[in-house]
């Protein structure tokens, strides 16, 4: 059985019911167990559906930057090449 933190507890009767295995463990112990694995799973689904949110937002933004960095390369190239066609500027 559970306690309160979700953890497992150990029957106060040594965990023989009268319906257990030669394991010691019953039906609702096996029933517990699956329903915790069952919540870690979809505790793990959540994560991973996150994690693919966040992979394609980072990606989204890394194409973005590398954009906006080649753009600003371009400029800078055009208007070092108008400056140079403009020849070089008396000092003022």
């Amino acid at each position: 059985m559970s306690g309160p933190n979700g953890e497992l507890q150990a029957p106060e009767d040594g965990g023989r019911d009268s319906d257990s295995d030669d394991d010691g463990f019953g039906e609702e112990e096996y029933a517990s167990i699956n329903s915790m694995l069952d919540q870690i799973n979809s505790c793990l689904d959540h994560l991973e559906e996150k994690n693919d949110y966040l992979h394609a937002c980072l990606k989204e933004l890394l194409e973005s930057n590398r954009q906006t960095r080649l753009e600003f390369q371009q400029q800078s190239e055009q208007q070092e090449r108008e400056a140079d066609a403009q020849g070089p500027q008396p000092p003022t």
